[in-house]
C-alpha cells in the first residue's frame, strides 16, 4: 500500500469539504456517470459540473473516459484507502434521487 501524505490527505479532504464535490463523488461511488447526468442531477449548469470535474480528476479523485462525444467519470480511489474508509460512511441517497439516477441517460 502507498503511502500518502498529511498534505496530500488534507487536499483530499479539502476537496471534499465541498457540497457539490462530495455529492458528486457520492454519485460515483455508486456508478459511473457522463457529465450531462451530473448536471441533470445536480440542477446546475455544465460549466459548474466540468470544473469541480477537472478538480477530483487532477487530484486523482476521478477517471475520465472518452466514449464518442461524451465523457464518463467514475471514482478512483484504490490508492487512497484513507478515502476508501470514509467514503463508505456517506449517507444513503434519497429515493428521489436514485430513482433518477437509474433513469438518466446522456442524448
Amino acid at each position: 500500500m502507498k503511502n500518502v501524505s498529511i498534505e496530500a490527505m488534507a487536499n483530499h479532504f479539502k476537496l471534499l469539504g465541498d457540497r457539490t464535490r462530495l455529492n458528486i463523488i457520492s454519485m460515483l461511488y455508486r456508478q459511473e456517470m457522463c457529465v450531462c447526468q451530473l448536471v441533470d442531477l445536480l440542477n446546475t449548469t455544465q460549466p459548474n459540473i466540468s470544473q469541480h470535474l477537472r478538480k477530483l480528476k487532477d487530484a486523482g479523485l476521478v477517471r475520465e473516459e472518452k466514449r464518442g462525444q461524451w465523457s464518463y467519470y467514475s471514482i478512483k480511489l484504490q490508492d487512497k484507502p484513507h478515502l476508501q474508509d470514509v467514503l463508505k460512511y456517506l449517507p444513503d441517497l434519497d429515493e428521489t434521487l436514485k430513482k433518477k439516477m437509474n433513469e438518466s441517460i446522456c442524448e
